[in-house]
């Protein structure tokens, strides 16, 4: 089998020659990152760590259903938590522990450390809601359960390359630091990485990071979307649709402020968008609801279009409050509404001509995937704000995932593939942490 791994990664090096080329042409960085990639696939010790990937896939694949069937809703990933702080401890790095927020860190030292971390980022939460049945089906290499690749596949992943640079005697340059985050999803509002970047003890310390939280290995997250999510609550005095018939009601004010704000002109570029995704409250079909609710989101890649947006709204639900007031009897009391701030994503990016983005798509290029630059929702958004160079990566090949966030999402293991893009991924790690000089 080692054998068959060195003779994988020649022919994707030979494969990879001139596409190599062209990413060493799109960057102006004095860092040739095309040479640095083909040194590290050159490695014999990154071919080592090719031949554990290879050598080990059942065993990656049996660790990869572990994770999945370890429930881990919003709010409560404490259980999957601690069976991730575990397997950090028992790989051998330092540090390890489950932070105040629930995030589980851990650290591998380097060679040439500053004092200063790259930190590596799997979420440890789903989006799926307590009870969810997540037991692992599976239909040949087809894997098939509720967050088995959002984002149990990352977290396997990072602990496959933390095995593999084990095993293959790699030493990195940088300090890393290994996170599993808590509240990627939803609500969560990024509540893990948020206090990684802003409180916790490594404020100040982190200087780049990957994130592994892509299906798809050949996208390059370098944009973080903002958002920002309500929940309005409009509230009034109630009563009998028919005895009470005249009084204000919370369902016409709530209308007006949808009906408006469906009518907001938003700009294409930047993209900026916004939806209401979930509305509720009222009594019964007879009665004026003493209170409605709707949730709201929305988002763009632009830090001044998303303010702007956000003003509106909160404009318009003011005015279809007073509207409501003005039209029927407040004589049992008017109608009143609550904002409450729920998410607050930020917008940022890493600029595609940036040594972490050059770095990244240099070693895609080199296993001849097509590094396409992406904007979206991820871990990243923190430290993008933060000015501080990040990227989230894939966690698998082109196509052998899909269905994301739905109870019918899979994955195929199937191991050539799924072998290529574990050694890609931990090329990418390299390329950004380096190898020191006793790994060469």
């Amino acid at each position: 089998m080692y054998k068959t791994a060195l003779l994988t990664v020649a022919a994707l090096l030979a494969l990879s020659s001139t596409s190599t080329t062209r990413a060493v042409a799109q960057t102006n960085n004095s860092t040739n990152h095309a040479e640095v990639a083909n040194s590290i696939l050159e490695n014999p010790k990154f071919k080592s760590a090719v031949a554990v990937f290879d050598r080990d896939h059942d065993e990656i694949v049996s660790e990869l259903i572990e994770i999945t069937e370890i429930p881990s809703p919003p709010f409560k990933e404490k259980v999957r938590a601690e069976a991730y702080r575990k397997k950090l401890a028992d790989i051998g790095l330092t540090d390890v522990e489950i932070d105040e927020e629930g995030n589980v860190l851990g650290v591998r030292k380097g060679a040439a450390g500053d004092g200063k971390y790259v930190a590596v980022i799997a979420h440890l939460d789903t989006v799926f809601p307590e009870g969810t049945e997540v037991k692992v089906r599976r239909e040949g290499t087809k894997l098939m359960a509720p967050g088995i690749g959002d984002d149990a596949k990352g977290l396997t992943a990072v602990l496959a390359y933390l095995r593999a640079m084990d095993e293959a005697k790699i030493q990195t340059k940088d300090d890393v630091l290994i996170v599993g985050s808590v509240g990627e999803e939803g609500l969560g509002d990024l509540r893990g990485v948020k206090h990684l970047f802003q409180k916790g003890k490594y404020k100040d310390k982190i200087k780049s990071a990957l994130i592994v939280d892509g299906g798809n290995m050949e996208t390059v997250t370098n944009g973080a979307t903002g958002s920002k999510r309500y929940l309005v609550k409009f509230r009034g005095p109630g009563g009998h649709s028919y005895g009470a018939f005249g009084l204000v009601n919370p369902a016409f004010a709530m209308g007006e402020a949808m009906a408006q704000f469906s009518r907001t002109q938003v700009p294409s570029d930047p993209k900026t968008t916004y939806s209401i995704g979930v509305i509720g409250g009222g009594t019964s079909v007879n009665s004026i609801p003493n209170e409605l609710w709707m949730q709201v989101d929305m988002r763009s890649v632009s830090v001044e279009e998303l303010a702007r947006l956000e003003k509106r709204f909160l404009e318009i639900v003011d005015r279809a409050v007073e509207t409501e007031n003005f039209a029927r009897s407040t004589k049992e009391g008017p109608i009143t509404v609550t904002k409450e701030l729920v998410g607050d994503r930020p917008a940022g990016k890493t600029d595609e001509n940036s040594d972490i983005v050059q770095a990244v798509s240099a070693v895609l290029s080199a296993y001849d995937y097509k590094p396409k630059f992406n904007t979206s929702s991820t871990d990243a958004n923190v430290p993008m704000s933060l000015g501080i160079p990040s990227v989230t990566v894939g966690r698998g090949a082109p196509g052998k995932s899909d269905r994301s966030h739905s109870l019918d999402e899979w994955v195929d293991v199937e191991k050539e593939p799924d072998v290529k893009a574990l050694s890609a991924g931990l090329a990418m790690l390299l390329s950004v942490v380096g190898m020191s000089d006793s790994s060469l």
